[in-house]
């Protein structure tokens, strides 16, 4: 179970918050105006915060410092985007998404590493994919017969700067392609995985809990 942190109660924020709290995991919501909170169900256990959402005490509030995700989906692009920087920049939240109005802002961000969703082709599945990993394994394409699948995958930090060889050899995968700065790129032998890359990779679905183990730790040390 991880603890999520969603900013903005509206119907994205909510389809986001039941949908990850039926997945079994904790979640926060903040809102400027605590009437929003009413179209949550009555049912809803999470956290219910009431401020600015890029405010550091209100994201503290919400238990930003202990979020495996954070997600900005209220009706603001620059809210929305401030909010993400701090969750980011100032509490190291792993994983973090904007969603923006204007697509042309939003390619922008996306080239500087900040992630987002525009509204225009926006979808709560689409949210979900980035910020809950069990949903990722459903993948971008599947073959035929149902047990390869291309999926977007996490990788430790730990691993900036090795190849993406040395990535596929140890979680028994290929890599397709990598999107960095926006751009997708095919992988060449010379590619190292840096920060900010996202990793694309093909892989057998029947795989799929081995290869997160293996990526999501640091590199084995080789021995001397």
């Amino acid at each position: 179970m991880a603890h999520y942190v969603i900013m903005g109660c509206g119907r994205v924020g909510v389809t986001l918050a039941h949908t990850l709290e039926d997945s079994g995991h904790s979640v926060a919501v903040i809102d400027q105006d605590d009437r929003a909170f009413r179209r949550l169900r009555r049912s809803f256990a999470g956290r219910k915060v009431t401020g600015i959402g890029f405010d550091r005490d209100t994201m503290k509030q919400a238990g930003i410092e202990e979020a495996y995700a954070f997600a900005a989906v209220s009706s603001g692009d620059n809210s929305n985007i401030l909010a993400t920087r701090v969750a980011r920049e100032t509490f190291h939240v792993p994983h973090v998404v904007a969603r923006i109005y204007d697509p042309g802002r939003a390619e922008i961000y996306q080239r500087l590493g900040i992630p987002t969703v525009a509204a225009v082709r926006w979808s709560a599945d689409q949210v979900l994919r980035r910020i809950l990993p069990e949903s990722g394994v459903a993948g971008d394409f599947r073959e035929p017969s149902g047990r390869l699948v291309l999926t977007e995958v996490d990788v430790d930090p730990a691993w900036f700067g090795h190849s993406l060889s040395a990535i596929e050899k140890a979680a028994g995968v290929r890599v397709a392609y990598l999107t960095r700065f926006g751009e997708g790129l095919l992988p060449t032998a010379s590619m190292s995985y840096q920060e900010g890359d996202t990793v694309h990779v093909m892989m057998d679905i029947a795989d799929a809990a081995e290869v997160a183990r293996a990526l999501s730790a640091p590199p084995a040390k080789e021995s001397e």
